[in-house]
């Protein structure tokens, strides 16, 4: 593997490779899609994750949901998602998202949310209820739905497989030997264990899952995880650089920057493996073209 290592200003900030230079995003489109959330007090993991490639999805009116609050109760050294005491649970909120979908029209829709171990079922009714509240107002809008863990409880997890969204996707985020200092709060073999009982109560729904490169991962060890969440059921994939949040000690430094070749090969490999849809390259995130990996997936 080529080695690119980050490098850095004056100021300290990392350099970014030229791969990751985007066409100036459309301020004015960004500002009234702003405008909008703020309006219905919804949260996009587009703004609390710093998404690279917010300009380029809201320019064309897309956006990714985040519901149960802005707070998360886990503290994942990769992740800008504020932590700390959660937000009381906004009853009104699966009405919101619904009308806010139907407000923009929208084909597909992806819905996350953070981790709220505080609720009895750790938000699995909340994202029923919201899936439930898009399909009563536009019933041809196809759902994602990108979950935490549930703490693998297995009543959330049949309660989110009963609402059946078209998509069902938890992310693995790391490779085995990385998870527990990168995902203190989660258990690798747990989110396989997630995947795995989505893919056997719900047949009909597409299991899927992604995960960073660059955190000083192997070669070997990319490939050795993705036989494991194939293993697990999953179809859908997406692999993507990682980026710190800040320069802060608790946010993971990123290790090496990898090459748009190595994340073409990594594609290959996954397509050879046998999912269905990968997604594979710097600027790739969960939700990234998430309509895309759902058409192809459903044609094969």
């Amino acid at each position: 593997m080529k080695t690119i290592v980050p490098e850095k200003f004056e100021n300290g900030l990392t350099k970014l490779p030229s791969w990751f230079n985007q066409p100036v995003p459309d301020m004015d489109k960004i500002k009234s899609m702003k405008a909008m959330f703020r309006t219905s007090g919804l949260h996009t993991v587009c703004e609390s994750a710093n998404c690279p490639n917010m300009g380029t999805c809201w320019k064309a009116g897309v956006a990714t949901f985040m519901i149960l609050g802005g707070t998360c109760t886990r503290a994942c050294r990769f992740c800008s998602v504020p932590a700390g005491r959660p937000d009381t649970l906004d009853p009104h909120e699966p009405k919101e998202v619904a009308l806010n979908v139907l407000k923009m029209k929208l084909r597909y829709v992806v819905i996350t949310s953070v981790a709220r171990d505080d609720l009895d079922d750790d938000g699995a009714t909340h994202f029923a209820q919201t899936i439930d509240a898009i399909r009563r107002v536009s019933p041809e809008t196809k759902i994602e739905v990108l979950i935490p863990d549930f703490s693998a409880k297995e009543e959330a997890l049949k309660i989110l497989s009963d609402a059946a969204p078209e998509v069902i996707s938890h992310n693995v985020e790391t490779v085995r030997r990385l998870s527990p200092s990168v995902r203190s709060k989660a258990l690798h073999d747990r989110s396989l264990h997630v995947l795995k009982r989505f893919s056997a109560l719900n047949p009909t729904s597409f299991v899927k899952t992604s995960f960073m490169v660059g955190l000083g991962e192997s070669e070997d060890e990319v490939i050795g995880l993705m036989k494991e969440v194939l293993d697990s059921g999953c179809q859908i994939l997406t692999i993507g650089q990682y980026l710190a949040p800040t320069q802060m000690k608790r946010h993971i430094p990123v290790d090496r920057f990898v090459t748009p070749e190595e994340f073409e090969r990594f594609r290959q490999s996954g397509m050879e493996l046998g999912f269905k849809y990968v997604e594979s390259g710097p600027l790739v995130r969960s939700s990234y073209i998430a309509e895309k990996g759902y058409r192809e997936a459903l044609a094969r």
